[in-house]
C-alpha cells in the first residue's frame, strides 16, 4: 500500500515539474536583473558595491547580468541566456574570487557559483512551461 501511495506523490510531484521549473527561472532571473541594475544604475544603491565605470569589464559585466537576467525572468531565449550568463560567472570566480581561497566560502565566491550552476542547468532544462520560449513553440 505504501508503493502506491509513494508512486502517486512521485506522480504529482512529476506532474508539477514544468511550473517549478518556471518559478525556479523567474526567481534566478529576477535576482540576475537586479545584480545588473545595482551595477549599472546603481538600483538598489548597494554600498558594498562600488560604482564602475561606463564602459569598463565591470559595466560589461552588469549589462550582461541586465539582459541575460532579464531574458531569462521572461523566459526569451532561455537557453542562449543561461549560457551566456553561466559562462560570465564562471568567469566571474575564477578571474575575482578564486585567488582568495580553493572554496567558494573561503573566497566569497558562492553567489557566482551557485548562480553559474543554476543557469548552467537551465541550459538543459529550458525555461519551462511559463516562458515565452513555450509560448512561441505552441504557436
Amino acid at each position: 500500500m505504501a508503493s502506491s501511495s509513494t508512486s502517486s506523490s512521485v506522480a504529482k510531484l512529476d506532474g508539477a515539474t514544468p511550473v517549478v521549473l518556471s518559478l525556479f527561472r523567474i526567481v534566478f532571473g529576477f535576482l540576475f536583473t537586479v545584480h545588473g541594475t545595482a551595477i549599472l544604475f546603481r538600483w538598489p544603491d548597494l554600498a558594498s558595491m562600488p560604482p564602475v565605470e561606463s564602459w569598463s569589464l565591470g559595466w560589461w559585466a552588469g549589462a550582461v547580468e541586465f539582459l541575460t537576467g532579464v531574458a531569462i525572468l521572461f523566459g526569451a531565449g532561455t537557453r542562449i541566456a543561461a549560457f551566456i550568463a553561466s559562462g560570465t560567472m564562471a568567469i566571474a570566480y575564477f578571474t575575482q574570487h578564486q585567488a582568495a581561497g580553493l572554496l567558494p566560502i573561503e573566497n566569497n565566491g558562492e553567489l557566482a557559483a551557485l548562480f553559474s550552476w543554476g543557469f548552467f542547468l537551465l541550459v538543459f532544462t529550458g525555461g519551462g512551461s511559463l516562458s515565452v520560449d513555450a509560448a512561441l513553440k505552441k504557436s
